[in-house]
């Protein structure tokens, strides 16, 4: 059966095995924790490897021991359990160890609830624990995304040897949707970084820790460097009605759905609104977006918290636009008319 319904949850973990991952290591937190739990049914069943871990500091230790072996590894997590891992992430970005991890996006700070909000977006996007590095951040706004993206995510964390995140919310990875699979199934090919354990691999060095200083600058002007490989070939994101919209409409996750239904119906009604959706949170697609803002009157940041990514939008316009936050806090979603109702009066207010 090559389209199943499923959840967004569940669909990370077929794309994840047809991805060819080989190992997930995990500790379940809702409203992740169906990722937990479907792998530990088809991992195993596949032959690859599932093992909880006692906490999510050693979740992604496990994993930094078993990249350095050349594995295809991953875990899935939501923010408290994210922030627990911000050690392992960094140390991984230094030692330049690929892997992916998923955010599924609940509300904080603290424990918060488990309703969905977009506030990890600093965190993950901007890096999310010590030092001078970037991750490369997908964002589904569907099931078949959650699939599709987890399917690409191992051969981009390979390529440029950097942590991939699939940052979802709470909407896109409970939801249910019909998802067709891929066709191919990929395999893990034999890196000449890793270590193996054999003769070919005896040389390999895995480490972050450089005590000469012009080492240290050195490797880390090569992290920025990769980063700006990234930026230059990984670019993605989805435009609806731009070519004339006056009004522009920013979103991704849940809040790209709700504003995608919003542009329809306010072009129903005469106002000609636009919606560009990034599908990469890093790279993000700043260029784009300068050339768009130079048409509209206004542009609206639609997002679940206090404006996280309208700042990467505001540096983006550099002030010749105006950015408008409509923001949402604490697990709260905004309706279709709720955003109809703010972009009309802020439309009659121009």
């Amino acid at each position: 059966m090559n389209k199943q319904l499923m959840k967004g949850n569940d669909a990370v973990v077929y794309g994840a095995l047809l991805g060819g991952a080989t190992h997930f290591f995990g500790y379940p937190i809702t409203p992740a924790s169906e990722i937990a739990h479907a792998a530990a049914l088809h991992f195993t069943r596949t032959g690859r490897t599932f093992l909880q871990a006692e906490n999510e500091e050693n979740a992604i230790n496990m994993i930094y021991g078993a990249a350095s072996a050349g594995a295809r590894v991953m875990s899935a997590s939501s923010g408290p359990g994210i922030s627990l891992m911000s050690e392992g992430i960094s140390y991984m970005a230094g030692s330049e160890l690929p892997c992916v991890l998923v955010d599924i996006q609940r509300a904080g700070p603290g424990l918060g609830n488990i309703w969905p909000e977009q506030s990890d977006y600093i965190m993950v996007a901007k890096g999310g624990a010590h030092g001078n590095y970037h991750n490369i951040v997908l964002a589904p706004n569907s099931a078949q995304e959650m699939c599709d993206l987890t399917y690409r995510a191992f051969e981009l964390a390979e390529r440029y040897r950097m942590p991939t995140f699939i940052l979802a919310d709470a909407y896109i990875g409970q939801m249910m949707e019909p998802v067709e699979l891929p066709s191919e199934p990929k395999t893990t090919p034999r890196h000449d970084w890793a270590v193996y354990g054999d003769s070919e691999s005896r040389g390999n060095l895995i480490t972050s820790i450089m005590m000469n200083t012009d080492l240290l600058s050195e490797h880390n002007w090569k992290l920025l460097d990769k980063a700006h490989q990234v930026e230059k070939n990984e670019l993605e994101f989805e435009e609806l009605e731009t070519h004339d919209a006056e009004v522009l409409l920013i979103a991704f996750g849940i809040s790209s759905r709700i504003s995608h239904t919003a542009v329809e119906i306010l072009r129903s009604q005469g106002i000609k609104a636009g919606l560009l959706r990034p599908i990469t949170l890093f790279p993000f697609p700043y260029q784009r977006i300068k050339e768009l803002s130079e048409q509209v009157d206004f542009i609206a940041a639609v997002e679940l918290n206090e404006g996280q990514m309208a700042e990467d939008i505001e540096r983006a316009v550099a002030g010749k636009t105006q950015v408008l936050r409509y923001n949402w806090l604490g697990g709260i979603i905004p309706s279709t008319e709720e955003i109809v109702e703010r972009i009309t009066t802020d439309m009659g207010s121009k």
